[in-house]
C-alpha cells in the first residue's frame, strides 16, 4: 500500500508533472507551497553564509527508536519541509501515535522567540472540534524544540484531487466536506476567536473514515508571526494564491480573510487551478474577476465544464474584493450552498474504482513553507497597461521613487577593465531592483547613456525612461583596491541629492552594491522590507576572483548580439567562478540559465542546469535569480510550462522590478496562446524596460503583429524606432514601420518602396549592406520584380539570415523561382541543400509535425504533389492544438502549389481569424490580408471567386 506524507506533495519531493493514460505532461498537483526538492532546503532567512542546514541538523540528530523529552519514540520521518521535519513518534505516557513537528534552531536558539510561540500554539489546544486536527502540546529542551499534534491517516484534498482523472471534483463529491469545513471554520471564528489564514486544499485532510480534518489551524498564523519577528518583521502569512486582497496588503486578519480563502479552496478542487496562480499575482488578486469556474473548466477541458449556478455565486461571493460584500460567515456559506446536516456525517473514500484510498499520516509540514509570508508577492508599481489603450494618453506621473542607473565610467589605466565597471553597475542596478518600493529601469534601457552621451541630458533622460533620479558612478580598479564614486542626481532639476566616495581592498568593495542599494533607498524614502534589508547585506561571494569570472561571464552574456561563441565563454566563466567558490549562489543560477540555453536537448546538460538551480537556492533560498533559473530548466528543457510559470511567481516577488521575469512570463503565455496576458507581461516588461530593443521587437511588435492589432503595432513599431535612434545601434534588417505599415493598410507598400530607394540613394551608405538587401528582395517580391529579388538576396549572407530567423537564401531565391514559374528541375537544384536537410531531420524525427510541414512545402516548389500532400496532412494531423494553425497554415500553401484550391481557400478563411505564430519574420507565421493580396505565394488562388470575396476585405476580427 502506497502511504503519502500529510501536508507534503509526493512525499516532500518537488511537484512533478503528471502524465494521463495517454503519456502527455500534465498539470502539477496544486500546491503552491514550496516543498524541498531532493538535496534542496529552503529556508526563509537563511542565506548564503548563514549558520547551517536545520533540515540536516534534525536528520543529523535523531534516528528511529530513539526515545525524547521523555515520553516520545521516534517512529520514522514522514516528511520534511524548508524550515523543519516531522516524524511520527509514539506518546508512551497516552500510549497514542502522535506526529512531532521539529522546529528550526533560529527558534530554539532564541529564548524569547520560543516563549512567545510557545504561548500562542498553546492557544491552539482550545480548538477541540472534531474536525480540527489536535494540537497536543509544545515541548522543548536546550538542544530542541517540537509541537505534538493529532496523527491523521489520511491524505489531503490537494493529493486527492491530482489524482482524479480530470484533475478536479464535482460539487457533489465535496458537498460532504465543504459542510464539515464550514463548520469547522465557524467554530473557530466563534467560538475560540481564531483565525486560520492559510487555508487551501493542501491543509485540508481526509482521514480513511471519509472524514474532513483541517490542519494548521492557529500554527500558521503563529510561526508566520513569530519568525517574522527575527526575519520578515510585517510580511505577510498565508499563501499567495488563497488570499484575499487585504492579507496581501497585510492588514489586520479578519474571519472574513479565511472566507476569501475559502471561496478560492472551493474554486481549486472545482476547477484544478486556484482563482490566479500565474504572473502577477498579486495584482490579479486586487484587480480583476476571477473567471467563472464553469469557463475555467471549459478551457481545461473539464467535463461536464458547467457548475451548478448556486456554486458559482456563492464561490464568486467568498471572492469578492470588498469584504463586506463576501458571506459574513462560513455558517452563511454553508447556508447558500443548501449543505444539509446529513452531509456532515461521514463520508466515504473518495478513490479510483476499486481501489482503496492508500493513505498515511504525518504531521503539518506544509506549514512551514507558508509561501505567502515568505515570499512577499511583488506589487506592480504600474497597474497593467490595457491591451487596447485609448487614442490619446494621459500625462505620466512621474514616481519619486524611481531610478535608473547609467552605465558607471571606467577610469582604470587598463580600458579592458571596462567590464569591471559594467558589472559593478549592473550589481547596483540589481540590489536596487529587488526593492518592491521602487521602481527601477533595467540594463537594456540605460546602456546608451555612457559618458558624454548624458552630458545635459539628464531632464530628457528621465522623461524618456519616467523616472525621477538617475545614479551616475565612475570605477577605478588597480590589483588591490576599487575606488567607486556614485552621485544620486534628481533630473527634473539637475540638483544632486547625495554623493558617496568609496576606497575599498576588492574584497571589501564585494559587498558595496548592497550597501549603495540601501542609502540610495533611504535617500528617495523607500521603505525596506526585512528580507530586502537582508539580502542586501549578503556579499555575492567572499572570493574576488571568482567575482571577476562572474562578471566576464556576465560580459560575454550580454554583448549586443551575442552569438553562439559568447554564450559558449560565459558558460565557462560561471563555472570558474563556482568552482572558485562553490557557496557563490548567483554563479551557480546564471551557469544553470546559461547552460538551459545552451544546451537544452543534452540529457548530462539538463541534469547540471537542474541541479545547479537547486544549489543556488539551497544557498540563498530568496535569490530570484535562483528562482528564474529554475523557471527556464523547467521552460527549456522539460517544456513544463506550468512549473516554469509557479517557478517565474516566486522568482517575481524577488525580482518585482525584472522585465526579464515579466518576459518570459509573457513567452510562456504566448506559447500557451494567451495572448492577452500575454501581451499586459510584456507591456509590464517594457515599463521597467522601456527602451530594450529586443523586447520592444521580439516580443511587443511580433506579437501584436499576431493578433493583428494594427495600430498597437504601429504604436510600439514607433517605440522601438526611437530607442533604436537613442543606441545609436547597427541595422537590424527589415524592422522598421514601413514594413508594418503594409500590414496595417492591408497591402500598402509604398512608403517601403521609398525607404528602400532612399537608402538606395544614399551615397554614404553602402549598397551591398546586407539589411538593405534583405529589404530589397522583399520589396521587389511586391512588385513582381522576381529577378531582382533573386539577385538581392544572392548578396545577404546567410548568416545574416539565420541571427534574424529568417529561411536561408536558397529557400528564398526559390520562392522567387516559383513565382517566376521556372522549371521545377532549376527551382529543385537552388532547393536541393534545404531540401535533403528536411528529408534527414524527417528520418531523425518524424513524428515532429513542422519536419513534415516543410518537407511538405519544399516537395509542392518543386512539382511533387501527391507527396507534398502526404506530408502536409501528416503535419496537421500531428500538430498539437497550440501549433496547429501553423500546420494549417503551411497546408493551404501545399494546397494552393498542388491544384486543391478550395481547400486552400477554407483554411485561410479560418486562419484570417485567428492569431498567429510568433516566429521568423519571412517565414509564414500568420495569414494577413496584405499577406493573401500582394504575396505571389498564393498567385494559383486568384481566380477563385471566394479568394476574390476574401481579398476584398475588410479584414476579419482576430479572435483571441
Amino acid at each position: 500500500m502506497r502511504r503519502r506524507t500529510q501536508g507534503v506533495p509526493n512525499g516532500g519531493r518537488a511537484p512533478r508533472a503528471r502524465t494521463n493514460d495517454n503519456g502527455r505532461r500534465g498539470t502539477p498537483p496544486s500546491s503552491f507551497e514550496l516543498s524541498s526538492r531532493p538535496n534542496t532546503a529552503y529556508a526563509p532567512g537563511v542565506a548564503n553564509g548563514a549558520p547551517g542546514n536545520n533540515l540536516d541538523a534534525t536528520l543529523r540528530e535523531f534516528s528511529g527508536g530513539q526515545k525524547l523529552f521523555g515520553r516520545y519514540a521516534l517512529i520514522k520521518v514522514l516528511g520534511r519541509g524548508g524550515m523543519g521535519i516531522v516524524w511520527l513518534a509514539r506518546d508512551e505516557e497516552l500510549e497514542r501515535d502522535v506526529a512531532l513537528k521539529f522546529l528550526p534552531d533560529l527558534i530554539v536558539h532564541d529564548r524569547a522567540m520560543l516563549s512567545d510561540l510557545k504561548s500562542e500554539t498553546k492557544r491552539s489546544l482550545e480548538l477541540t472540534h472534531k474536525n480540527i486536527v489536535r494540537i497536543y502540546d509544545f515541548v522543548n529542551d536546550e538542544r530542541s524544540a517540537c509541537i505534538s499534534m493529532e496523527y491523521v491517516d489520511g491524505d489531503t484534498l490537494s493529493n486527492l484531487r491530482a489524482e482524479k482523472e480530470k484533475k478536479a471534483f464535482e460539487p457533489d463529491e465535496i458537498a460532504g466536506w465543504t459542510a464539515q469545513l464550514c463548520d469547522a471554520l465557524d467554530y473557530a471564528h466563534n467560538h475560540a476567536r481564531i483565525i486560520h489564514r492559510d487555508l487551501k486544499p493542501g491543509n485540508l485532510m481526509v482521514n480513511q473514515r471519509g472524514d474532513l480534518k483541517v490542519q494548521d489551524f492557529g500554527i500558521a498564523r503563529s510561526l508566520g508571526d513569530t519568525v517574522s519577528r527575527l526575519t520578515m518583521e510585517n510580511m505577510r502569512s498565508g499563501t499567495l494564491v488563497y488570499m484575499s486582497p487585504q492579507q496581501l496588503d497585510g492588514e489586520r486578519g479578519t474571519h472574513l480573510d479565511d472566507v476569501y480563502s475559502l471561496g478560492a479552496t472551493l474554486y481549486d478542487l472545482l476547477t484544478s487551478k486556484p482563482p490566479f496562480y500565474s504572473g502577477n499575482i498579486d495584482r490579479q488578486v486586487h484587480e480583476r474577476a476571477a473567471p467563472s469556474m464553469s469557463e475555467r473548466r471549459k478551457d481545461l477541458n473539464i467535463e461536464p465544464a458547467l457548475v451548478p449556478p448556486i456554486w458559482e455565486e456563492t464561490v464568486a461571493a467568498c471572492l469578492s474584493k470588498d469584504p463586506t460584500k463576501r458571506p459574513q460567515s462560513t455558517a452563511e456559506v454553508a447556508n447558500r450552498l443548501k449543505l444539509s446536516n446529513a452531509q456532515t456525517r461521514p463520508l466515504r473514500s473518495v478513490g479510483k474504482p476499486g481501489k482503496k484510498m492508500a493513505l498515511a499520516g504525518g504531521a503539518a509540514i506544509a506549514l512551514i513553507a507558508i509561501a505567502g509570508w515568505y515570499f512577499g508577492i511583488w506589487r506592480s508599481h504600474v497597474r497593467s497597461a490595457r491591451v487596447e489603450k485609448p487614442a490619446t494618453t494621459p500625462a505620466v506621473v512621474i514616481s519619486e521613487k524611481s531610478i535608473a542607473v547609467l552605465p558607471f565610467e571606467n577610469l582604470s589605466a587598463e580600458k579592458d577593465e571596462a567590464f569591471f565597471a559594467d558589472g559593478i553597475q549592473d550589481d547596483v542596478l540589481a540590489s536596487l531592483g529587488r526593492i518592491k518600493d521602487l521602481k527601477v529601469i533595467g540594463r537594456a534601457s540605460v546602456m546608451a547613456y555612457r559618458g558624454m552621451a548624458v552630458a545635459g541630458k539628464l531632464k530628457e533622460i528621465g522623461q524618456t525612461l519616467q523616472v525621477s533620479h538617475v545614479l551616475q558612478g565612475s570605477v577605478r580598479r588597480s590589483a588591490t583596491r576599487v575606488v567607486i564614486n556614485v552621485a544620486l542626481i534628481d533630473t527634473r532639476n539637475d540638483n544632486q541629492v547625495w554623493s558617496q566616495h568609496y576606497d575599498r581592498t576588492l574584497t571589501d568593495a564585494l559587498s558595496l552594491q548592497g550597501e549603495l542599494a540601501v542609502e540610495i533607498a533611504r535617500e528617495l524614502r523607500a521603505t525596506l522590507t526585512p528580507v530586502e534589508r537582508n539580502s542586501a547585506s549578503i556579499k555575492p561571494t567572499e572570493n574576488p576572483e571568482a567575482y571577476v569570472a562572474y562578471l566576464h561571464g556576465r560580459e560575454n552574456e550580454n554583448r549586443f548580439f551575442a552569438k553562439q561563441p559568447e554564450y559558449d565563454a560565459a558558460e565557462k566563466f560561471y563555472q570558474q567562478a563556482v568552482d572558485l567558490d562553490p557557496k557563490f549562489s548567483l554563479a551557480h543560477a546564471s551557469l544553470s540559465s546559461m547552460v538551459s540555453s545552451n544546451r537544452r536537448r543534452d540529457p548530462d546538460a539538463k541534469a547540471k542546469a537542474r541541479s545547479e538551480a537547486e544549489t543556488a537556492l539551497r544557498l540563498q533560498p530568496e535569490l530570484g535569480q535562483g528562482h528564474l533559473a529554475m523557471a527556464y530548466y523547467f521552460w527549456r528543457c522539460e517544456a513544463n510550462s506550468d512549473q516554469s510559470l509557479y517557478e517565474l511567481s516566486l522568482a517575481s516577488a524577488f525580482l518585482p522590478n525584472s522585465s526579464e521575469v515579466a518576459r518570459a512570463t509573457g513567452r510562456i503565455h504566448r506559447g500557451q496562446r494567451k495572448w492577452r496576458e500575454a501581451l499586459e507581461d510584456f507591456e509590464r516588461a517594457a515599463v521597467f524596460d522601456p527602451d530594450n530593443a529586443q523586447l520592444l521587437h521580439y516580443d511587443l511588435a511580433l506579437t501584436y503583429r499576431a493578433v493583428r492589432n494594427w495600430p498597437a503595432l504601429l504604436r510600439t513599431r514607433a517605440r522601438l524606432g526611437a530607442a533604436l535612434e537613442r543606441q545609436n545601434a547597427p541595422d537590424r534588417g527589415p524592422a522598421d514601420t514601413t514594413e508594418d505599415e503594409f500590414y496595417a493598410t492591408g497591402g500598402s507598400f509604398k512608403s517601403w518602396q521609398n525607404s528602400v530607394r532612399e537608402r538606395e540613394a544614399d551615397k554614404s551608405a553602402d549598397p551591398n549592406e546586407p539589411g538593405l538587401n534583405l529589404e530589397r528582395y522583399l520589396v521587389r517580391m511586391l512588385e513582381h520584380n522576381y529577378a531582382g529579388a533573386e539577385q538581392a538576396i544572392s548578396q545577404v549572407p546567410p548568416e545574416f539570415l539565420n541571427r534574424l530567423e529568417f529561411p536561408s537564401p536558397n529557400i528564398l531565391k526559390a520562392k522567387a523561382q516559383v513565382a517566376r514559374h521556372e522549371a521545377p528541375e532549376r527551382i529543385a537544384a537552388t532547393l536541393a541543400p534545404d531540401l535533403k536537410k528536411a528529408q534527414e531531420d524527417m528520418a531523425k524525427d518524424s513524428d515532429n509535425y513542422d519536419n513534415h510541414s516543410q518537407l511538405g512545402v519544399f516537395l509542392a516548389f518543386v512539382g511533387e504533389k501527391e507527396d507534398a500532400l502526404r506530408e502536409g496532412l501528416r503535419g496537421a494531423e500531428l500538430a498539437n492544438p497550440r501549433v496547429k494553425d501553423y500546420a494549417s497554415a503551411k497546408l493551404a500553401l501545399i494546397y494552393a502549389h498542388t491544384g486543391k484550391v478550395e481547400g486552400a481557400v477554407k483554411l485561410l478563411e479560418v486562419l484570417l481569424t485567428r492569431p498567429g505564430l510568433v516566429g521568423s519574420a519571412g517565414d509564414l507565421i500568420s495569414i494577413t490580408l496584405a499577406d493573401l493580396r500582394c504575396d505571389p505565394m498564393w498567385d494559383p488562388l486568384r481566380n477563385n471567386a471566394r479568394f476574390k470575396k476574401i481579398l476584398a476585405g475588410p479584414e476579419p476580427v482576430t479572435v483571441y
